[in-house]
């Protein structure tokens, strides 16, 4: 019978899903990122092993049993808690410079597979510390403005442009794009949402108005280059990408 003293305890959520049959439906690495482990775990390090001599030579009598025996010097302790004490171990995370496909060079014609320009081709301009890349469509072609965008989502063409003649001010870097830090904090969560706007800042439209007149150059060298760039890249039925040749 049930007590009234008795607390019900509430059982967590498994995060493992079964398929029919008893399948698991998610992987070990793929329950190890759900679980949160790797935020328990930090970067190994190899014991310290002493230079000294660990064991010594104890002589054993009896005709049976060898002679001798290795004993080591330094026993181990013959307590330990009842109650396992969690370490934390410390993380290191040492930032390595970005790797970049070779395909991804200056003045090489990509394709756009996500965000609000995905199928769009743009013009890549220059790698960034960061691990994005730079391109543009340019914006009086395609609407493409000058952007980063993340190398993984991102189809590197055959077609390329000399943009020997684009030069880049020094400015352009990650923390060109980085986003104003707006006040928090003050006032209600909707007050005055409606009549902030978006603007533009003039030094960006005249960076890319400059931008464009110096890829515009460099597209009307090759014929046809200009109507490629505004054409939306799509699949029809019974196309993959992974058997075309880009």
């Amino acid at each position: 019978h049930f007590h009234p003293s008795r607390r019900l305890v509430k059982m967590g959520k498994e995060r493992q899903e079964y398929l029919p049959g008893g399948i698991e439906k998610f992987s070990r690495s793929a329950m190890y990122k759900k679980k949160g482990a790797f935020k328990k775990l930090g970067k190994p390090t190899a014991a310290k092993v002493s230079a000294g001599i660990t064991t010594s030579q104890k002589t054993v009598g009896g005709a049976q049993n060898g002679g001798t025996r290795a004993v080591t010097s330094v026993k181990d302790q013959r307590y330990y808690p009842t109650v396992d004490v969690v370490i934390k171990a410390k993380k290191s995370k040492i930032q390595r410079p970005a790797k970049f496909r070779a395909s991804l060079q200056p003045g090489a014609v990509c394709i756009l597979l996500s965000g609000k320009f995905k199928g769009k081709r743009v013009v890549h301009l220059a790698n960034l510390p960061s691990g994005l890349i730079l391109v543009s469509g340019p914006f009086n072609v395609n609407g493409v403005p000058l952007k980063r965008v993340d190398p993984a989502y991102v189809i590197a063409t055959s077609t390329k442009i000399d943009v020997s003649g684009v030069k880049l001010p020094a400015e352009v870097n990650d923390a060109f794009f980085a986003r104003p830090k707006s006040a928090s904090g003050k006032g209600e969560i909707f007050e005055n949402k409606e009549d902030e706007g978006k603007s533009l800042d003039p030094k960006r439209a005249a960076l890319q108005k400059d931008l464009d007149g110096a890829l515009g150059k460099a597209i009307g060298k090759t014929p046809l280059l200009r109507d490629y760039l505004r054409a939306t890249f799509t699949l029809r039925s019974g196309q993959f990408p992974h058997q075309m040749t880009f």
